[in-house]
């Protein structure tokens, strides 16, 4: 197996200040700090949800301005990350045993947290110790089985969708267009499969492609760098909408959820990285810039270039598998969306409507976390795959909005989670089959993990290492 060291950089003459200033995390959590503050000035002055002002309407304009950039590269993202990531496995070894790899411990960790989000609400009991005032509503939007189903067959080429609703004058209605990403990933799969079966004619196309991934990563990399930006208006904007008040109809459900989530991100992966002979902490230093990200955008395919790349640079695993694991584990790897929160939110309706569940039912809860990951699709939120769990088990779905006031504060930790496996899993799969880059993963964590130090045409070595080990540190 060949290796790839870092490359060699001038002295850091930083001073500590500076350094500290610089430094992603950092930026990050005055951010968050910020932006709790402007929020709690915002409802001091009055703001909410239903009353906004010039504070609360910059904040919300800066922290929507900021998803909406991440979301706009999204579907050129996937379509040519997964084309080039199938081309790559052509010079991976064993890519069908990495993919079946990634695709089993997907599953494991999936059903661990699953047990636990349903230990969690047997033990509080959620829904017995739920406030008053809740009133069960719609939800305003439903998943089933044979949706998602055809869900996956591509409308067209792109995935689009167009849905027309009324507008706010009589007569008037409004068009919205969007992408379904699943329909995305199934277009971008079969055209990646068919070009590797083109063989050498598809050549110029595999380049032109993996060129364009190039030029969409680094576009992607600039949006990143003002993330610090971005989370000052989504958390400030999250405290006047939300407030913490809404919490305390739903505390004991809140504080199951956060729990369960604790419980997976801070036990159960420490224990399988350490049980595969890796550092704890070289791993959450090594994946906290994606984590954090995602906890203030809430949207695991919007963390995508940040979370494929601290995984190949931070982690050590190799460019060629990265590329086609972290892809695949922000549509489908989702242990907070699709694995706690529906666990014990069904619980919770369950139990607030005086249902009695049998072990069949808490079996079928496992199944469909373990199944059904991919009905969530990356997205904000995770109410399809609630409801697609609670019309699973036969539970009312109006009990899905009941939860609806504080699914955002939810959201922000399940997301956080989610990018912390779709990390975690190609680490440990590279580790047991020998091609995670050791030295790469116990390194040092220097600078932006998405800085681009170098061009690669400055660094034609890491392209001939990358199906066994990831990219320089000053690659791309």
């Amino acid at each position: 197996m060949s290796t790839t060291a870092r490359a060699q950089k001038a002295p850091d003459t930083r001073g500590p200040v500076r350094k500290l200033l610089t430094s992603f995390g950092f930026q990050i959590i005055a951010a968050l700090v910020l932006g709790i503050a402007a929020g709690l000035i915002g409802r001091q002055l009055g703001a909410t949800a239903e009353n906004p002002t010039g504070l609360s309407a910059t904040l919300d304009t800066i922290g929507s301005s900021y998803v909406t950039l991440l979301r706009a590269a999204v579907v050129p993202l996937i379509f040519t990350a997964i084309v080039a990531s199938i081309s790559n496995l052509r010079r991976v070894q064993n890519a069908a045993r990495l993919a079946g790899q990634t695709i089993l411990w997907f599953a494991i960790t999936a059903f661990i947290a699953v047990i636990i989000g349903i230990g969690l609400g047997l033990v509080i009991q959620p829904g017995n110790r739920a406030g008053e005032g809740l009133e069960p509503g719609d939800p305003y939007t439903v998943g089933t089985w044979w949706n998602f189903l055809l869900g996956l067959i591509p409308q067209n080429f792109l995935g689009l969708t167009v849905s027309t609703s009324p507008g706010a004058t009589e007569g008037a209605f409004t068009s919205t267009v969007g992408f379904n990403i699943l329909q995305v990933i199934v277009v971008a799969a079969v055209v990646g499969i068919a070009a590797l079966k083109a063989g050498k004619k598809a050549e110029p196309f595999l380049v032109f492609t993996e060129s364009l991934l190039k030029v969409i990563q680094r576009v992607l990399w600039w949006i990143i760098r003002i993330a610090p930006i971005g989370t000052f208006g989504l958390i400030g904007s999250a405290v006047i909408k939300y407030g913490w008040e809404k919490l305390a109809s739903l505390g004991w459900f809140a504080a199951a959820i956060y729990i369960g989530l604790a419980l997976v991100l801070f036990v159960v992966y420490p224990i399988l990285v350490r049980a595969h002979g890796l550092s704890i902490k070289q791993y959450f230093s090594g994946v906290w810039p994606a984590v954090q990200l995602a906890f203030v955008s809430r949207s695991s395919i919007g963390t995508l270039p940040l979370t494929e790349r601290v995984t190949e640079r931070n982690l050590g695993v190799p460019r060629s598998y990265a590329s086609f694991a972290v892809p695949l584990g922000a549509t489908t790897k989702m242990d907070g969306c699709a694995a706690i929160y529906p666990a014990i939110a069904a619980i919770f309706v369950a139990q607030f409507f005086g249902i009695e569940l049998n072990f069949v039912q808490y079996l079928l809860i496992v199944i469909v976390s373990v199944v059904g990951s991919a009905a969530t699709a990356g997205t904000t939120g995770a109410v399809v795959m609630l409801t697609l769990t609670l019309s699973t088990l036969g539970l009312p779905l109006e009990g899905v909005g009941l939860l609806l006031a504080i699914d955002p504060i939810l959201d922000m930790g399940r997301t956080a989670v989610n990018v912390a496996g779709q990390a975690l899993i190609p680490t440990i799969v590279a580790k047991r089959e020998g091609i995670l880059n050791e030295e790469l993963y116990n390194a040092p964590r220097e600078g932006l993990p998405f800085a681009d130090d170098s061009s690669d045409d400055d660094a034609p070595e890491a392209d001939a290492a990358s199906d066994t080990a990831p990219e320089p540190a000053g690659a791309r």
